[in-house]
């Protein structure tokens, strides 16, 4: 027997087709009157659509949200806000806009209502990573989490699929290191497992056909429960290294987590077996780390850091910057084996087979 403790998410979850017409409601159901609208540009139409049937509830609309949560731009969204005096933001799209979400009620105490259109499953953790001079730095606090979050499957069926794609490992990622946390639980267990075999099972029908419905409703799911992981353990080798990754040299942040997963399993399978065999079972898979590099290569997804636009000669320095601070990982982290990872990775080596 295990002893753990664990803490429920309170975020209200709502999951459906057609559900992001609730938002109003559930804007009122807060008790709150004055909205901004956080979407990008590409989201024009559906955030046009929501402004419309906020009425006068929607007081102001930012667009300029864009990955890693960089301070400058929270500062200027943030001025916006208090010069509307709004109460409430409502964020639609992945992961920037929620992250520019978290960030503004971490900072003036508004609610939130996201309505997430990828798979980032940041939506439901109390998880913020910001970037400020070139360094990604994360902080928790039950202040970042948003109060609702709102599921709509039909957002997600024009979801390019190179996006698709990256956005799911991405949401892997979050389960797998939740099953070697040092925090790890059953019940976050139970979630992992389900949250890595349902993005196994979703992500391959939905490469055959972006419009499969049932498909992206698993994996929409799917992503929930690996974010609801991510949200209530605490991370290892591979969010780190990506996090530095991300701020330091300016990689895309769901295509790196695609690229890294695979070759931070092969580093730190000899620590826990017992893990990776679980995983393996649940990706259909002989081998956890050669089963994502895999799933990732049959979907068309990327596979090396050089086609992020890293250069070989950043990866010392990448080291250095993952190295400077200790966090807690099943395996001991050294310059030699992060230098090792990160030249696989860069390269696109196949883990091998353990």
């Amino acid at each position: 027997m295990k002893p753990f403790s664990y803490d429920a998410s309170p975020s209200r979850i709502v999951f459906g087709q057609g559900t992001i017409d609730t938002i109003a409601e559930e804007v009122r159901r807060l008790g709150r009157s004055r909205v901004m609208v956080l979407a990008s540009r590409r989201l024009d139409a559906v955030a046009a659509a929501v402004t419309e049937s906020l009425g006068d509830m929607a007081v102001v609309r930012f667009d300029g949200a864009v990955m890693h949560t960089p301070i400058e731009v929270t500062t200027a969204a943030l001025r916006l806000a208090e010069n509307h005096h709004v109460d409430t933001v409502v964020a639609i799209g992945g992961g920037s806009a929620t992250g520019l979400s978290k960030a503004l009620a971490l900072r003036a105490g508004f609610d939130q209502i996201v309505v997430p259109t990828t798979y980032a499953g940041s939506e439901v953790t109390p998880v913020l990573g910001e970037t400020e001079n070139g360094r990604k730095t994360t902080r928790s606090s039950p202040h970042i989490r948003p109060e609702t979050v709102i599921y709509d499957v039909d957002l997600t069926l024009d979801l390019p699929l190179d996006t698709t794609v990256t956005s799911a490992v991405n949401a892997m990622a979050h389960a797998v290191e939740a099953l070697y946390s040092t925090e790890s639980n059953p019940i976050t267990d139970s979630m992992a497992i389900e949250a890595i075999s349902g993005i196994a099972r979703a992500l391959p029908s939905i490469v055959d056909d972006p419009k499969n419905l049932e498909g992206r409703a698993e994996l929409l799911q799917a992503a929930w429960l690996a974010g609801t992981c991510l949200g209530t353990v605490g991370m290892g080798l591979h969010h780190k290294l990506c996090h530095t990754l991300g701020g330091s040299f300016g990689l895309p942040h769901a295509p790196t987590h695609t690229v890294v997963l695979p070759h931070t399993m092969a580093f730190n399978a000899p620590a826990v077996p017992d893990v990776m065999s679980r995983i393996a079972t649940a990706l259909g898979a002989s081998d956890a780390a050669t089963g994502v590099f895999d799933l990732v290569t049959a979907c068309g997804g990327p596979t090396t850091l050089r086609e992020l636009g890293m250069s070989h000669d950043q990866i010392e320095n990448a080291v250095e910057l993952a190295t400077s601070a200790a966090y807690p990982n099943p395996r001991e982290i050294t310059p030699p084996g992060l230098s090792e990872l990160l030249e696989n990775a860069w390269s696109g080596r196949r883990p091998a087979i353990r």
